[in-house]
């Protein structure tokens, strides 16, 4: 009797009645308004809520399909490195922590490297996944973005990080905080190549990686609402025991306080980063024409970090015609010098004073 019960009348249940499971995503509720999206709907939308405009969290590789023309990029590969060097263990073990972020996100680490097309622009980008381990840093994720860099400064091309992290990750301790001078040497091979780097702060980019190259480059783009800050405002509240103002440490309020340049719509991003690519590219090639000559010359003057001749200059004058530039008046001699009287430069005589030898006895 218990085998009819429990097989036979299931299977026969099963072929009568149609049973569908429901996908957990299949509806996405809106963090701002609490208004329920459409998953597809909100996928083809570049996962911005239609409604409230509210920018959601994406990962690695469908950050790098948007930007990129056609979504088609060829990844970077990336120098192994130490996956656990200081056998660290909390409530778990630290390559179990690792076995899961891998299998759930399908990526080596936090960092994701391109190369393609923006634009019709060659450019390398860099893309920080917040679902691995909150896009911690880490040994491998600052071998990524070292790898990324010098990969721009091989094929000569801009370089463009999407951050978006959680800070360093605490389960590499000093090799990871290691990562901030690394990347930050990187960025100046960059600069010394004349090569744009263009960052993008993503929601929440925060910790060791604002502290480092996140904040590094020539242009600083940031999606709407994102968090950027080192310290989140939870802890600054805390420490300070004042009340922070609406927006603090958001995109729109750095902007308002000169943090950051520009905040772009997710689905202007690509018009907006090849435009922005495409006059770094020509104003550094243009500065290259005209500090590469005055590089020869030892011991002339430098001006923004690079040495022009005195020529140079006076062409420059010549071709704009002379327009916003001032003429000093000629001033005469005798206004230029301040002369004084002969007499008032003479020392007045002075008489001495008796001593006390000079003094009568009485």
């Amino acid at each position: 009797m218990n085998w009819i019960n429990n097989v036979v009348r299931p299977k026969i249940r099963s072929f009568l009645t149609t049973r569908r499971d429901v996908p957990d995503n299949l509806w996405v509720k809106c963090p701002e308004t609490g208004q329920m999206v459409f998953y597809k709907d909100l996928e083809a939308n570049q996962f911005v809520v239609p409604g409230s405009n509210f920018h959601m969290r994406v990962g690695a590789p469908a950050r790098l399909k948007m930007v990129f023309d056609g979504g088609e990029y060829t990844r970077v590969p990336v120098a192994a490195v130490a996956v656990d060097p200081l056998k660290f263990r909390d409530g778990r073990r630290y390559t179990d922590r690792l076995k899961d972020a891998k299998a759930e996100t399908e990526l080596d680490d936090a960092v994701l490297i391109g190369e393609g097309q923006i634009g019709g622009m060659d450019v390398v980008a860099a893309a920080q996944d917040f679902r691995f381990m909150a896009g911690s840093l880490g040994m491998a994720a600052g071998e990524a973005v070292i790898a990324g860099m010098l990969r721009a400064v091989e094929k000569k091309t801009p370089f463009i990080l999407f951050a978006a992290s959680g800070g360093a990750r605490m389960q590499e301790g000093i090799m990871s905080l290691m990562q901030m001078p690394r990347t930050t040497i990187a960025v100046e091979r960059l600069a010394a190549a004349r090569l744009p780097y263009v960052v993008v702060l993503t929601d929440p980019t925060t910790g060791g990686v604002t502290a480092s190259y996140a904040m590094l480059g020539d242009i600083h783009i940031a999606e709407p609402g994102a968090l950027i800050c080192f310290a989140g405002p939870r802890v600054i509240q805390q420490t300070i025991r004042e009340q922070l103002p609406e927006g603090f440490q958001r995109s729109e309020y750095l902007l308002a306080h000169g943090m950051i340049d520009m905040v772009v719509h997710r689905h202007q991003l690509p018009e907006t980063l090849a435009r922005v690519c495409r006059m770094l590219m020509a104003s550094k090639a243009q500065g290259r024409a005209v500090a590469e000559p005055a590089r020869r010359m030892n011991g002339k003057p430098y001006v923004n970090g690079a040495a022009v001749d005195g020529k140079t200059i006076e062409a420059a004058v010549r071709t704009s015609g002379g327009a916003g530039v001032i003429e000093a008046e000629p001033v005469p001699t005798s206004e230029r010098f301040e002369t004084r009287d002969k007499a008032r430069r003479e020392p007045e005589p002075t008489t001495a004073r008796p001593t006390q030898k000079d003094q009568p006895r009485s």
